[in-house]
């Protein structure tokens, strides 16, 4: 007899009160990796006085090696000018921008860059930076002779010991490099390969992780207060990461950069930095699987990646399996619950990843006639060896699936922020919190006692799937606010806010370079 389909997704369920277990349990793990791992949590040469430099302090230009481009970062004077600058929607309404992006292109990394040696790859990221560069010598009249920094961002782990050097980790996702790449030696190479004598030379002023980069960009364009702070970076799109500001005492002596960039004044040892979690790394997976959370059909999709067990939070967050872990679920049912062999099944459906993210994310009703045709449309059962045929009821448990997928991925990473923010001590867990109880309260003059306003912890967002797949960005939402429930009881002293902070990539570089740049041109006038 065929199950209840409803109970055929359970193994993909998750809840409030799950998620707040999974909150606590990744807190304790976060702080471990930071410790102990040494390809997690990887530090920064990026200070807090760098990602929260007195407003107008910074100017300059920079650009990133995925898109290239002019990143303009506007002066406290010309920032008070919206009608020069126009305005952009934040969270909380309209906030002036504080920075323009001009001569912006952008080009696919095609499959045969990700699988060649790594020198074609690079010389192509030269060849367009010089070919951005070229339009800016037109446009800006750059004098050819006068070297030009360049901010770079660039997507997978790595170690840096200063902010201008980063030694690449192993990269996965296709790509063919090595450990112990250095990235600012072979991007100079690729650039000088394509460089004419009309081109000015280039110097690497500063390097970060893409999910960094989102951090400094968000910080650099929030309007904090004391009672907002933008406090994370959040990834989500093909792959799943995040970055926070850490202390450095939590992390091994061994892991921390030579040199940590601050502002002229500050003291480094006093200065909390940016660490790259790199957190769908397998340090999640104990966690996970203690909760349950870990179902035969991720088991599944693990077993046939690159590197099992390498990403198993990455397997059920991100854009780049979604999709596929979908078709398994789908696969599973029409074999062991309705018959099928695999043979009998739509050609396109048996292929690995032929069930794409992109097309699950947008599965859902206005009404099953219209799913109906779309699965007709995007595997044609023409050919088959059977008699199956798509029907109505097939197209309602495929949504289904693809909303038990989206629902569970938004809980783990709303448990996974949380954890994140109370690792960093932005949120005290209710032991803590307890033991400071009066600062929820505060006493009125007439001695009447009032509710003390929450604090907003702003963590600013990027990524296709967040912002795509299904109802994922106000699914996790939702259960960032019932995790603070469970944990704090109702009205809770902090709200988590997910915020939008798309393009952090090249804003993040262009931030760091004109930051860098600063620090540089002062020390260069000593």
């Amino acid at each position: 007899m065929e199950p209840d389909f409803d109970d055929y997704l359970r193994p993909l369920d998750i809840n409030a009160e799950t998620a707040h277990q999974l909150a606590r349990a990744l807190c304790c793990t976060f702080k471990q990796l930071a410790a102990e791992s040494s390809v997690q949590f990887l530090p920064t040469p990026v200070s807090e006085s760098i990602l929260r430099p007195p407003k107008g302090s910074e100017k300059g230009s920079g650009g990133t090696n995925l898109r290239v481009g002019f990143v303009e970062l506007l002066g406290k004077e010309e920032n008070t000018s919206q009608a020069k600058l126009g305005l952009q929607n934040g969270s909380n309404g309209q906030q002036p921008v504080r920075l323009r992006r001009q001569l912006e292109k952008s080009w696919p990394i095609l499959d045969h860059l990700k699988n060649e040696h790594p020198d074609e790859l690079f010389s192509w990221i030269g060849k367009c930076i010089a070919e951005v560069i070229a339009d800016g010598c037109q446009s800006f009249a750059l004098p050819r002779d006068v070297t030009q920094p360049l901010g770079v961002t660039f997507s997978f782990p790595m170690v840096q010991h200063t902010l201008s050097q980063a030694e690449l980790m192993s990269m996965g996702k296709g790509f063919a490099i090595t450990s112990k790449a250095d990235l600012g030696s072979h991007l100079l190479k690729g650039y000088e390969a394509s460089r004419s004598s009309e081109l000015p030379p280039i110097r690497i002023a500063a390097i970060a992780n893409d999910a960094v980069s989102t951090l400094v960009s968000f910080v650099y364009q929030s309007q904090e207060s004391q009672s907002r702070k933008a406090a994370m970076g959040l990834i989500c799109g093909t792959g799943s990461n995040a970055t926070i500001p850490l202390r450095q005492n939590m992390m091994d002596p061994s892991k921390l950069p030579n040199k940590v960039e601050v502002l002229n004044g500050h003291n480094p040892d006093d200065q909390r930095i940016a660490v790259n979690t790199e957190w769908s790394i397998n340090g999640t997976a104990p966690a996970l699987r203690a909760l349950g959370l870990i179902s035969k059909w991720d088991e599944e999709l693990d077993a046939a990646g690159e590197v099992p067990g390498f990403q198993p939070l990455e397997y059920m967050t991100a854009g780049r399996y979604l999709g596929e872990l979908g078709r398994l679920v789908l696969l599973d049912y029409l074999k062991n619950c309705q018959g099928y062999t695999v043979d009998a099944l739509p050609a396109k459906l048996q292929q690995r990843f032929g069930l794409t993210t992109t097309f699950l994310s947008h599965f859902k009703p206005p009404h099953p006639s219209v799913l109906l045709g779309k699965l007709e449309s995007e595997f044609p059962v023409s050919g088959t060896k059977s008699d199956f045929v798509w029907t109505e009821d097939l197209a309602i448990k495929i949504y289904k699936i693809a909303k038990a997928i989206e629902i569970r991925a938004a809980g783990i990473v709303a448990a996974a922020t949380i954890g994140l923010l109370a690792c960093a001590g932005d949120v005290q867990l209710t032991e803590e919190f307890r033991e400071h109880e009066n600062t929820e309260h505060r006493s009125g003059a007439n001695g009447s006692s009032t509710a003390a306003a929450p604090t907003d912890l702003v963590v600013g967002y990027t990524g296709g799937c967040i912002a795509h797949f299904q109802d994922y960005l106000v699914d996790c939402q939702g259960f960032l606010e019932g995790i603070l429930r469970q944990e704090f009881g109702p009205g809770p002293p902090v709200r988590v806010i997910l915020s939008p902070c798309h393009d952090g990539g090249i804003t993040g570089a262009g931030v760091l370079c004109g930051a860098a740049q600063a620090q540089y041109e002062l020390t260069k006038g000593r």
